[in-house]
């Protein structure tokens, strides 16, 4: 008779250890292997460039300057007002973006839909609904870096031109994920209030926002923290904050001062990070 039959009790034979998909996980594997290839040989993947003497040298003599980082009094007082122009443009960026996403969202919304309650949604309703989803779709397809190189020249440079910028690429994203949020919840109580006569905010105030505000607001604070990072990236093309101080650093090769600002990021999506568990918190 086979071992096997002998194994110990609780002991599980090879056959039962073995993933039963095993054969489908390496087969698809495979195949993103084969598709993934093909995009690094078309974008020119080399990151043994890295390890060039060229490259090394000049990389790791700027990563030495990063230690220790400046903590000079003067350099810290700057740091710290270019820091709270950062979250200023970040938060009146996405502020600005809550005003645009937040009516574009309800707009193309099925489930607030009267139209759509007996059956399909009416040809105008229907239509308002696909061009607002166009909107969304422009807005946030334009990346928010486009956004600053423009509005740096129509307004200037400045923090200006960095608030316009996320506040409509931020839009675009917002109402997106705003409007699917909202489909994908539970619409039975929003369309009993539209049949007995409420109109479309009040059903979404009393019917989809207490089931969604957790999700929302989780995914609201996530945003800001994307527009904290974005901010720091327009400041590279002059729309103010922490990154043109940043890039005005590393143009003169002060690791120093980029290690502080460097640090001071982490801090700012760690609190951001702080925020959004608080406030899920207290809206479970």
């Amino acid at each position: 008779m086979s071992s096997l039959l002998h194994a110990p009790h609780g002991e599980s034979r090879p056959s039962e250890r073995r993933d039963p998909a095993w054969h489908s996980r390496l087969a698809w594997a495979m195949v993103a292997l084969v598709l993934l290839w093909p995009m690094l040989v078309l974008t020119e993947f080399k990151p043994w460039l890295l390890l060039a003497p060229d490259a090394l040298k000049p990389t790791l003599r700027f990563l030495a300057d990063f230690v220790p980082p400046r903590w000079d009094a003067e350099f810290l007082a700057l740091v710290a007002r270019e820091t709270w122009r950062t979250v200023a443009i970040a938060t009146a960026g996405l502020t600005l973006a809550l005003v645009l996403a937040v009516p574009l969202a309800l707009l193309s919304v099925r489930v607030l839909s009267i139209s759509a309650l007996t059956g399909p949604m009416a040809p105008l309703p229907a239509l308002v609904r696909l061009l607002v989803r166009w909107l969304l779709v422009v807005l946030r397809s334009v990346p928010e870096l486009i956004w600053a190189l423009v509005f740096v020249r129509v307004v200037g440079l400045g923090p200006t031109a960095g608030v316009l910028a996320i506040a409509l690429t931020f839009a675009g994203m917002l109402g997106k994920v705003y409007a699917e949020i909202l489909d994908s919840a539970e619409p039975h109580a929003a369309a009993s209030l539209l049949r007995n006569g409420s109109g479309r905010l009040q059903a979404f105030l009393y019917a989809l926002l207490p089931q969604n505000a957790a999700e929302l607001t989780s995914y609201t604070v996530y945003r800001w923290e994307c527009a904290i990072r974005s901010s720091a990236v327009l400041g590279f093309v002059g729309a103010g904050g922490l990154g043109q101080q940043m890039d005005a650093s590393m143009k003169m090769f002060q690791g120093a001062e980029v290690a502080t600002m460097l640090l001071v990021f982490m801090a700012l999506v760690w609190l951001a990070d702080r925020i959004s568990a608080w406030l899920r918190q207290r809206l479970a």
